[in-house]
Order: structure tokens, then sequence, then C-alpha cells
């Protein structure tokens, strides 16, 4: 009986110091190392849009935040190529979070890859800063507040600034070329709803594979429909072909183009001569300020190519990740995660940039014409700025969400 009591009395004791040592063991970085993993597109149709320059843009903001704030923890970077394939970005997700000690995972180019690995992130209880893939459902029906932030740009954005500019110049009828998987059925759906939300109408559509060989019998059919706009919901290689088609069949000379996701990039492979005139949405042009062309000469000597929003977010993305650690001393994901969202972010990326409840990060948008050749002063001098298009307009308003964690709290 007395060494009954003894016992009671030693856990007791001993019961307020384990939760102490708990808490503390919560509040310190897991092997005083944070491990940042970008998975991308390296060799596929999307690898100029993010690969190997977010990896730039990510090493980028490591060394810039180390020779800033002077931390006492290490930080790595792992990066992979998930080869636009589902299965296998999320098989390397889980051996990053399962043996490898990763933290946090950026850029994530593909929204089918994207889906997949924020279920394992989620899993695991990790984050995720998507910077790359593009469909809504990230922060709608496969939402997953508390893990995944939905970081640069997405289908509903990409869609709203030329959807409602390029309709209310009276090309109100519009056909879709669209590229056939999820990023590409959000991008039709949200282009559709914004061209008949400003008095258009979408007369057909026409899904293509990713990384499709031949465009010319889409092309046809987007001729053949008489639309005053056929516009082009796919990216990277898809979009570049697209227009190289488009030009080759004379679609151009009574119909208007509009590439619902081109960047820089895609405009500086094609040249001006060819892509003059076209409108679309960006989320970052290196030539906009003083801020923006500092980061972006620094960006081009590594990586000889100006950035598009892709590495420019990734950059942002992890200085707001390691800001977030570096101020909480933790690496716990519901800590830093709070911290993030409480923290509003101001960058050459984005000023007054927030992070809302269905893990959406609020910024303004661009929508760009492209100049014609004499116009343009200098190499990828490409832009006029048409409007800047504020957070809370360019973005699904909260009101519209379908993300469950959003609806329940509106239930309570």
């Amino acid at each position: 009986m007395k060494r009954k009591l003894l016992a009671l009395t030693l856990s007791a004791l001993l019961l307020p110091a384990a939760g102490s040592a708990l808490a503390q063991a919560k509040g310190k970085i897991s092997g005083d190392v944070v491990k940042i993993g970008v998975l991308t597109d390296m060799s596929g149709v999307y690898s100029d849009l993010g690969g190997q320059g977010s990896v730039v843009a990510a090493q980028m903001a490591i060394d810039d935040f180390k020779a800033k704030y002077k931390p006492t923890f290490k930080i790595e970077l792992v990066s992979a190529d998930h080869q636009n394939k589902a299965d296998v970005g999320s098989n390397k997700i889980r051996e990053w979070y399962d043996t490898q000690g990763v933290d946090m995972v950026t850029d994530v180019l593909n929204s089918a890859v994207a889906l997949a690995v924020a279920k394992v992130t989620t899993e695991k209880n990790k984050i995720m800063l998507n910077a790359g893939a593009a469909s809504t459902r990230i922060t709608n029906e496969d939402c997953a507040p508390n893990n995944v932030v939905h970081y640069v740009y997405d289908t509903y954005a990409l869609a709203n600034g030329p959807g409602k500019a390029v309709t209310k110049l009276g090309k109100d009828t519009w056909f879709l070329l669209t590229a056939d998987y999820a990023f590409g059925h959000s991008l039709e759906k949200d282009t559709t709803n914004a061209v008949i939300a400003n008095g258009g109408k979408v007369v057909g559509n026409v899904r293509h594979p990713l990384n499709a060989s031949d465009f010319s019998s889409f092309l046809l059919q987007a001729q053949a429909s008489k639309a005053k706009v056929v516009g082009l919901a796919n990216a990277g290689g898809d979009t570049i072909n697209s227009i190289k088609a488009a030009n080759e069949f004379g679609l151009t000379k009574n119909q208007t183009l509009v590439g619902l996701l081109t960047t820089v990039v895609d405009i500086h492979a094609l040249g001006l001569q060819t892509t003059q005139g076209m409108m679309f949405t960006e989320g970052f042009y290196w030539n906009l300020n003083p801020e923006t062309r500092e980061w972006s000469r620094r960006f081009f000597a590594k990586h000889k190519k100006m950035p598009n929003m892709l590495p420019a977010g990734a950059y942002s993305a992890v200085t707001h990740y390691l800001k977030a650690v570096q101020a909480t001393g933790t690496d716990d994901t519901a800590t830093v995660m709070k911290k993030m969202k409480d923290t509003p972010i101001n960058d050459f990326f984005a000023k007054n940039g927030k992070i809302r409840d269905d893990g959406r990060m609020v910024h303004d948008m661009l929508l760009v014409e492209v100049k014609k050749p004499s116009e343009s002063k200098e190499p990828w001098d490409y832009y006029n700025i048409k409007q800047v298009i504020p957070g809370d307009q360019a973005f699904q308003p909260m009101a519209a969400s379908r993300c469950p964690a959003v609806l329940a709290a509106k239930k309570k």
C-alpha cells in the first residue's frame, strides 16, 4: 500500500515536469534544422514556369534570410522533379516527410500533383505553400487551411481579369482550348463564369491532353466557331505551342487570343511580334518598380532569365515561412501557420498580403497587355500595365467559398 502511495506521489510530481518538457520540445526546432523542399516540374511542359527557377528563388530566400536575420538554426533545401505525375509527387513528398525531415514544401507546380501532395501534407501535419498550382479546388472543395496555403495565383484570378476586361471591349463570344486535367478544368469553369458575368458567352470548347504534340485539330474547331476570342486554358509549353500554331493557321487575323496563364517567360520564347496586344493576368512583373527590378536582376544573374510570378512567389513564401519560424522559435506546424496568418506580407512580391481562413493568400494582381516591338526599351521589357486589380477583387470572395472548414465556421 505504501509503495502504491509512493508511486502515485512520484507520478503526481513528475507529470508537471513531463508536461513542461513536452511543451519545451514543442517550442523548439526539430533537430535544430528547418528543411524546405521545392517539388516542381524540372523537365516537362511546365519547367520554364517554375522548375529550376523556383529552386534558385528558394535558395535566394534562404541566403537572404540568413544574411539579414542571422538565425541560430540551420536551414536546408532539397528539390525534386514530380514529372507532372500525382503518384510521383505524393510518393516523393511522403519520403521527404518520413525520412528526410522536411518541414515545408513549396512550388508544387501542377494542380493534380498539388492536390495529391496536399493530402499527404495534411496527413503528416506539415506545411505546403503552393506557388505553382492553380486550381481553385485547393481553397474550395479540397481546402486544408491548417496545412496548405495557396500563395501566388489561382484559376479564379487568372480568369477574372481578362474575362472582364476583354469581354467589356466588345469581344463577347469566346471559345476555350483547355488542358484536360484539374488545372484546365478549373480555369475553363472560372473563365466561363467571368465571361458570362460580364455579358459574354462561351460558344464552345475543346480539351487537349497535357503536353499535346499537335494543336491543329483543336485550333480548327476554334476557328470554325467564329468566336471573337479564343481563350487558352492551358500553360507553359502547351500555351507556347498553341500560340505558335494559331499564328501559323492565320487564326489571329480574325480572332483574339487570350492566354489565360501566360507569363513573361512565354512572351520571351515567342517574341513580341507574335504576342503583341495579348492581354492576361499576372501576379508579378519584374519591371514594375525599383524593388521588383532589384530582386529580378539578382535572380537573372543566377538563372539567366527574368522571373515570372512563380519563382518570385516561391521566394516570398519561403521568406514568410522562415520569418514565422524565427519569430516563434519553433517549426511546430500549428504555431507557424498561426504566425503566418497573423502577419501581413510586405515584400517586392506582395504589399499588404494576407492569408485568409480558407488558405488563400490575397494580394494585388496585374492585368497586362503585351507591348508592340517598337514600345519595348530593353530585353524582357514586355508589358504595359493596364490595371492593378486589388486582392479583394482579384480572388474569389470568402462569401463564395466552398471550403468545408469555412462553411463549418459559418454555422457556429
